[in-house]
């Protein structure tokens, strides 16, 4: 049971807002963007700045509760609320201040990828971020992070410079490669293990006009166009990322479609790059153009409406190996909502040319990464849908490596968890013993203390 007057005296101590069930705002806030997640915490504390977060953190100690961490919100499994415990909640910390000159920003960890892209667009620069734009900046870096232009500039946290976190004990430490260097190492693809990061600085890179877009064939067609994706793939240039997916039409078809983006300077030369795409079959659909990042970056928005019922699963690939097509393709048939889809999106280029223990993100050599989202809208569809994707991906399991990126891994066990950090989850799990010896943030993809 919370203390009220312990309640009430953190209320007047910082700048942000403490919600009570009884408060009309709590249940607006508590709701996450997986709409099969409904928890009620006991607490919620909206912060305003990092010294909200370090009172969170002290409180939540003292009261002895467990904490849940909200960025964007987008956690699948629902880590960012939780039952009975405090929801440390930083969807208001918005600031943004893009350093144009020297091509740094610095953004607050409440900070979503649209906004982030929005202000760095203004003056011409980018860094890799997520494919869906209400996604926050803070889960999707701490996992490691790719998106649109991840081969030609790396991975999110390869272009991350700094951080200023939030540990266990209520510290707030700077960390970068000159400062705190081994939890710098540890938050690059750690997750939210050692600590709430209160904000992040960025590398950006300048970026103009991008030359993308998507085709779609039909769903027959698919074996044949994500092998042939593939081998254009393998032979692209950094500045191509493409995307294959299994997806239903407004009008009720099954389809499978290749979302390209060229990041590259010459357009005239993108074309010839695309034009391969365009014939991996016989589209019935074909939307490749020039147009702003802030446009391609939406463009897969519809696959993840806030609210909708989701259940995932996801895998990282060495190649598209007919295998693992023809399950897709068959499974894809009896799909039982219009709107899951599967996602294959390349990787390799930049990102695959950091040694792997640079950072805590470590499957460096992986050539794509395979999402299932299954998505609908009713409750009473809920077991056909989830029923369907574990059927499939039971399935497809004996044709895939054991490795997975943290950030789309679903409530799947300890032995997954390894297997996203492979080679260094020993390291991790020492640097934990360091930074939270009492597994205080333990509701997210855990690492227990050595």
């Amino acid at each position: 049971m919370t203390n009220l007057a312990d309640v009430s005296t953190l209320s007047t101590s910082i700048r942000g807002s403490v919600l009570l069930p009884s408060n009309p705002a709590y249940d607006a806030t508590r709701q996450i963007w997986n709409g099969m997640i409904d928890r009620r915490p006991a607490v919620i504390i909206r912060c305003a700045g990092a010294a909200d977060v370090i009172a969170a953190v002290r409180f939540a100690r003292e009261s002895g509760l467990e904490v849940a961490v909200r960025g964007g919100g987008h956690s699948f499994p629902g880590y960012s609320v939780c039952d009975g415990g405090l929801m440390i909640d930083l969807q208001d910390m918005k600031g943004i201040r893009v350093d144009p000159n020297a091509r740094r920003v610095r953004a607050q960890a409440g900070v979503t990828w649209s906004e982030f892209d929005r202000e760095t667009q203004a003056f011409g620069l980018a860094t890799t971020g997520g494919m869906i734009p209400h996604t926050g900046i803070a889960g999707l870096t701490l996992g490691g992070g790719f998106g649109w232009l991840v081969r030609k500039h790396g991975m999110t946290v390869d272009n991350l410079l700094a951080v200023d976190v939030v540990t266990a004990d209520g510290q707030l430490l700077h960390a970068s490669e000159n400062e705190n260097d081994d939890l710098f190492w540890a938050i690059r693809g750690g997750g939210g293990n050692f600590g709430i990061v209160t904000s992040f600085e960025y590398r950006v890179h300048p970026l103009g006009l991008i030359l993308g877009g998507l085709v779609a064939y039909p769903h027959a067609q698919s074996s044949q166009v994500l092998r042939g994706l593939h081998e254009l793939v393998t032979g692209a240039p950094d500045e191509l990322v493409a995307v294959g997916a299994m997806l239903t039409t407004p009008d009720g078809h099954a389809a499978t479609a290749v979302a390209v983006c060229y990041s590259g300077d010459d357009l005239v030369a993108g074309e010839r790059v695309i034009a391969p795409f365009r014939k991996l079959g016989t589209p019935v659909m074909d939307q490749i153009g020039p147009m702003p990042y802030t446009a391609i970056q939406s463009m897969l928005n519809d696959a993840a409406v806030p609210h909708r019922r989701y259940y995932m699963r996801s895998n990282l690939l060495d190649d598209v190996n007919a295998g693992t097509v023809d399950v897709l393709e068959k499974a894809y048939q009896k799909v039982p909502s219009p709107l899951t889809s599967v996602v294959l999106v390349s990787m390799g280029g930049a990102a695959s040319r950091v040694p792997p223990d640079a950072t805590a993100y470590v499957h460096r050599d992986a050539a794509y990464s395979l999402t299932i989202i299954g998505g609908w809208l009713d409750a009473v569809d809920d077991a056909a849908n989830v029923s369907w994707l574990r059927e499939t991906w039971d399935t497809l399991t004996p044709h895939l490596p054991n490795r997975v990126y943290v950030n789309e891994l679903h409530d799947e066990g300890h032995d997954r968890v390894r297997a996203a950090y492979g080679a260094v989850y020993s390291r991790l799990a020492t640097l934990k013993q360091k930074y939270d010896p009492t597994n205080f943030f333990r509701l997210n993809q855990n690492i227990k203390p050595a």
